[in-house]
This record gives C-alpha cells, structure tokens and sequence, in this order.
C-alpha cells in the first residue's frame, strides 16, 4: 500500500476514534444528582444566575449570556418550569418529566417564550456537580457558561 492509502487509513480511524470519544465524554463526566442538590442557585463566571425550587420552577437572570441558548429574545427570559429527563415508559428514549427525582440532565422551559426550552447537562461528580445549558453535549460548554451551584446562596 502506498503511503496516501495510509494516510487515507490513519485519518479515517482518528476521526472514528475522536467522533466516539466525544460522545462518550458527556456520559463519563455526566453526573446523576437527587432533586435537593439541584434546588438552590446556580451561578457562571458569565454573569447566569438561575434558582431552582422543589416545586419544578426556576428563576434566573442573565440568559443573554448563554451562547448554546438558542432561544429569540434571551434577555427577557427570567422564569419557567424544570423538569429531570426519564426515560419514557414503553419507549427507549427519555422525555422531560417532572415526577423523577433525579438525574443526569434536565429541561428548561421558559413562561416568557413556551416555544423556548434547553436541555441542560449535569456533570462532575456528587460533592462538586456543574451544568452546562447546551444544544449537544459533545460540543461543551462555551467558555463561561458553566453553573456551578452557590453554597452561600444555596444554603442562607
């Protein structure tokens, strides 16, 4: 085999690697946290603020700031409803739903434009956890755009 076969071979198999790889980074960082360590507030270096209730409502300013929003209008964005993703009953995909307790990834779904939800990522391990609002987690989080929850806040 001549050496452009090999160099065809070696860049198909590190693309192979690099697509499997990434998809598999958001699930072995991922981290599964119960509905108590999700409510409280969350904070990013960017200016987010989001505050999470036990009754499915969140609060937040600064969605202007979240580059993977993707919603018209973030900046009158400041309420909605959450909701943890589950794996749906008789299905193999997982659906937004607000009966689970805990989990590893949630949804957004804002009162000022219903059209506009995020799915949000949780990852880090159990004494550290961080999230990351992002249309596909093998993308990762924007510089900035990680919350990282606000003991002080959390816990006055």
């Amino acid at each position: 085999m001549n050496m452009r076969g090999w160099r065809a071979i070696v860049l198909a198999v590190t693309g192979m690697v690099l697509t499997a790889s990434c998809g598999y980074a958001a699930a072995s960082y991922s981290a599964e946290i119960p509905q108590e360590e999700l409510v409280g507030t969350w904070t990013s270096s960017a200016g987010t603020s989001l505050t999470f209730s036990k009754e499915h409502t969140f609060t937040g300013t600064g969605f202007d700031k979240v580059e993977a929003l993707g919603c018209a209008n973030p900046e009158t964005l400041s309420t909605g409803r959450w909701a943890f993703y589950a794996r749906a009953e008789g299905h193999g995909g997982t659906v937004p739903d607000e009966t689970a307790t805990r989990g590893h990834d949630l949804e957004l779904s804002f009162t000022e434009d219903p059209t506009c939800t995020v799915w949000v990522y949780l990852f880090g391990d159990a004494e550290g956890p961080s999230m990351c609002p992002a249309q596909d987690p093998d993308d990762g989080c924007p510089r900035g755009g990680y919350l990282r929850r606000d003991e002080a806040a959390s816990h006055s």
